[in-house]
Parts: C-alpha cells; structure tokens; sequence
C-alpha cells in the first residue's frame, strides 16, 4: 500500500511507521538520490528519542545512536562495491544484532539481508511531499 505525506507530516508518519513494525529490526530504504530516505531515518531517530546528531553515513558507512530501547544502527551501501565490502564494513555484524538497522541503498548488497528484512521505497511527489510504501518481496 502506497502512502503520500507532506514534509511538514513527516513526525506523525515515522510513529505510524514504528507502530505499525512493531517488533521488527531492520529495514531497508529504496529510492532516487533525493527521495528523503536519511530525511524520513532522521524522523524515526527522532521518534524514537535518539539525542545525538543524526546525520548521513555516506562516508563512514555506519552510524551508530543510542536510544531508551537500545541502539539504532544508521548504514548507508551507497559507496560500496559489493556484499563483500559491505561484510568487510561490518554492515553484516550490524544487521544481525538484533538492534534496530535503517540502511539505505540496499540494491547494492541485497544478499546479506536476514530473513524478514521490511522493504521500503520513498519517492518524491513533488517538492514538499513523498510517497512511501511497502516493497513485497519474495
């Protein structure tokens, strides 16, 4: 199901999004460069209580938060080859801890997902607004 919310709604979708995958840990974010997928991570930090700098991890691949609940694992594949730079980053380690894991460009390393992963795609409709859904996958 496909859903179109404003930019200025965005802290309302990321509580609807943590209650609705209630118990789940990790998802992965599908969409263009400039979709809103570190935009949409940085609300659900947000509403998950992370007090640090939320920020991209283009560069450092992996940022780590804390938060009441534990950790969230904040990981971007954008610079990497393949699975196994990504294993090499420690991208693998993260996703199994059992912590939350919000990554971003998952096409590059599809294989090293565990079962259960949550699919999403953002995609921009229009300047101030982005429709979210739930991938299906196999």
């Amino acid at each position: 199901m496909q859903q179109q919310f404003s930019l200025g709604d965005i802290q309302s979708v990321a509580k609807n999004f943590w209650d609705h995958f209630e118990g789940r840990r990790v998802f992965a974010f599908h969409g263009q460069m400039g979709a809103g997928k570190t935009t949409f991570i940085h609300a659900l930090c947000d509403v998950r209580g992370v007090t640090s700098k939320v920020g991209s991890p283009t560069f450092s691949i992996i940022n780590e938060y804390q938060y009441p609940g534990g950790k969230i694992f904040h990981i971007d594949l954008y610079r990497l080859k393949d699975e196994e730079e990504a294993i090499r980053a420690g991208v693998e380690d993260c996703l199994y801890t059992g912590d939350i894991c919000l990554v971003e460009w998952p096409d590059r390393t599809p294989g090293i997902f565990p079962d259960g992963t949550v699919h999403i795609s953002l995609a921009m409709a229009g300047t101030q607004s982005r429709f979210i859904s739930e991938q299906a996958f196999a």
